[in-house]
């Protein structure tokens, strides 16, 4: 007898915010037009608080507004602004973590060499060289730094950017809509 997969079928969050007007998504300060008006903090902080409690790897993000205030021409500018910003951070934290790691990786394999490097003239001259033994006091530390340093950049500088980059992830796949109230 032939064994049934189950489809894999995405699951879908949803994340509500009631909004009194399309300016509540944007910065106070920002006199800019829509399009290229910076978001606004307390939304960007409430929307990560509200999508990490989101488990689907698909959200629908949607903006409850009165039915007299809706202007979907600003709707589609805002959609766009939506999807460019959490798109350009996405990209930009998703490098950042790579960089965090190559550094981390390049720290620690460097450590490494020079931790063998002071340990051969330590066996090579046994002390019997001025130069050498300079050099291996000067290599021990500098081997151990880099090598701890290379490893808490690409174990602990990385996953502070994880949290972040899991955000912008998922709202750079999110589907964003207006809804009348």
């Amino acid at each position: 007898m032939e064994e049934v997969k189950p489809l894999h079928i995405e699951e879908t969050s949803e994340i509500k915010f009631a909004i009194s007007g399309y300016d509540d998504i944007f910065s106070d300060f920002d006199a800019r037009h829509m399009s290229e008006r910076g978001l606004s903090e307390d939304f960007l902080s409430e929307a990560k608080r509200a999508s990490a409690v989101k488990e689907g790897e698909k959200i629908n993000f949607i903006f409850l507004i009165s039915k007299n205030k809706r202007d979907l021409k600003k709707e589609t500018i805002i959609k766009n602004r939506l999807d460019g910003h959490f798109r350009k951070h996405f990209g930009l934290l998703k490098n950042e973590k790579r960089g965090a790691i190559k550094q981390g990786v390049f720290f620690t394999m460097l450590g490494a060499i020079l931790m063998f490097l002071a340990t051969f003239l330590f066996f090579k001259f046994k002390n019997e060289s001025l130069l050498a033994s300079f050099l291996t006091i000067l290599l021990e530390p500098a081997s151990w730094f880099l090598f701890w340093e290379g490893l808490a950049h690409a174990v602990f500088d990385s996953r502070k950017i994880s949290s972040n980059l899991l955000f912008y992830q998922k709202m750079s796949k999110a589907s964003i809509k207006f809804i009348s109230v």
